[in-house]
């Protein structure tokens, strides 16, 4: 199979990457030259475990190549997928259909013999409606399907999760469009991929539904943390406890800071709106966004409350800038309102993080960078755990005891045993376990 990838943002470049694993001849696509330039140069602009290699090994078989130019890609494709942003739209958490529609125009105009043209970004129900009409308004001869295929990557696992994946939801009520995907995704066949074909419609509502559900089982679990930190509960436990019925299961069932990244508050927000627009209230997911924005302002007010309640003039350590490990990605990390609220409380900050400072900084600006964690908590007067990255869990307590100026230590992912922690003599708190857990 030809395919052409448009966009090589995160979802772009891992499934071009992965498709051209699979033995097809991929061509990602994307106007940012610069871009296109590193990747020419085999560097990779985002940070996802492997995808260096795996992009560099099909590179060098000449199964993947990179270009601005859409046109040759397009014209020799039999698949078209779109993987470009769509953010959320400044004034009304909508999604920002225009770069993809603006894929669709391109696409319409450069497209020769049967394509199918999918949706692999995150859209609204209905966008692929509106991709097939600007396609045929644009190119009336144009012999195309549009079909949905959503993707379900975790930043940090996300080849993994392309070549062992749950299922995967094909969206079209084309057969020929049907045949296309089934043989481009047939390598998956000896892993047992189970391919889920639905209506486009369907497909596109599917993405958004597992996100919503995703993000209310993450903010259940941490209400369920504050009220166990007062009733005396351990939320850890509680978690296992529940999640070991196979109907609820275990996973997203971490208590912490809230969920942040590009996907859970951008797709919960446009799900919203969504269903406002089609007078319909989502008073669970509603409360879901809401309740996640407050928790992650009161991050702050918890390291103060730890402190002793004044932080003005006072020196805080944060370890873990990205919303979670194993990526570089800052988009509404737990960190941001965190660190804003110390800042805005009086204290200086200083941080950590293996491989998202370059990011931070540019949502960070008035803070100092440490490339040690001990250096960080280096003289410190409290220290706060926000990302659960590996290294930190290793950590000498005596020596990080040692850096610190007073022995405060927030933990806000539970990477630490509350009785290790009393016995290295730190003040310690961390999240949905009760005061006489904490040392």
């Amino acid at each position: 199979m030809h395919i052409a990838m448009i966009g090589t943002g995160y979802v772009g470049l891992v499934s071009g990457a992965c498709f051209a694993d699979f033995g097809h001849q991929v061509t990602c696509v994307d106007k940012d030259e610069s871009k296109i330039a590193a990747l020419l140069r085999g560097e990779i602009p985002i940070f996802e475990p492997g995808l260096d290699v795996l992009v560099a090994t099909n590179t060098k078989a000449g199964r993947l190549k990179f270009t601005t130019d859409l046109t040759g890609p397009v014209a020799e494709a039999d698949a078209v997928f779109i993987a470009v942003g769509t953010p959320s739209r400044r004034g009304d958490g909508h999604a920002d259909l225009s770069y993809v529609y603006a894929a669709s125009r391109e696409i319409a105009a450069a497209v020769k013999g049967f394509t199918v043209v999918i949706t692999k970004s995150t859209v609204p129900v209905g966008t692929g409606d509106e991709v097939e009409r600007i396609i045929r308004e644009t190119n009336p001869a144009a012999d195309v399907a549009v079909a949905s295929n959503p993707e379900f990557l975790r930043e940090g696992a996300a080849i993994r999760d392309f070549k062992f994946p749950d299922r995967i939801v094909i969206g079209t009520s084309d057969e020929r469009a049907r045949k296309v995907l089934a043989d481009i995704y047939r390598p998956l066949s000896l892993n047992q991929g189970p391919l889920m074909f639905t209506g486009r419609r369907t497909a596109e509502m599917i993405k958004y539904a597992a996100n919503a559900f995703l993000a209310t089982k993450i903010t259940f679990i941490n209400e369920m943390a504050d009220l166990s930190e007062k009733v005396g509960a351990n939320v850890q436990e509680v978690a296992r406890g529940i999640g070991l019925d196979n109907r609820i299961g275990t996973k997203f069932l971490h208590a912490g800071p809230g969920f942040g990244g590009s996907c859970f508050p951008k797709d919960t927000k446009a799900l919203v709106k969504i269903a406002l627009d089609h007078d319909v209230h989502l008073r669970i997911v509603e409360a879901v966004l809401a309740v996640n924005d407050n928790r992650k302002r009161a991050m702050a007010r918890k390291v103060s409350s730890a402190y002793g309640g004044n932080l003005r003039g006072k020196t805080v350590a944060v370890l873990g800038l990205t919303f979670k490990p194993d990526t570089d990605d800052m988009r509404d990390a737990p960190s941001i309102p965190l660190v804003t609220g110390l800042l805005d409380m009086g204290a200086k900050v200083r941080a950590h993080d293996p491989v998202g400072m370059e990011m931070a900084r540019r949502e960070l600006p008035d803070i100092e960078y440490c490339d040690d964690p001990y250096l960080c908590a280096r003289g410190a007067d409290a220290l706060v755990v926000v990302t659960e990255w590996a290294q930190y869990r290793g950590l000498d307590l005596e020596r990080l005891k040692r850096e610190l100026a007073h022995p405060v230590v927030v933990d806000l992912r539970n990477v630490y045993r509350p009785e290790d922690m009393a016995a290295h003599g730190f003040i310690y708190d961390s999240i949905g376990r009760p005061p006489e857990a904490q040392g």
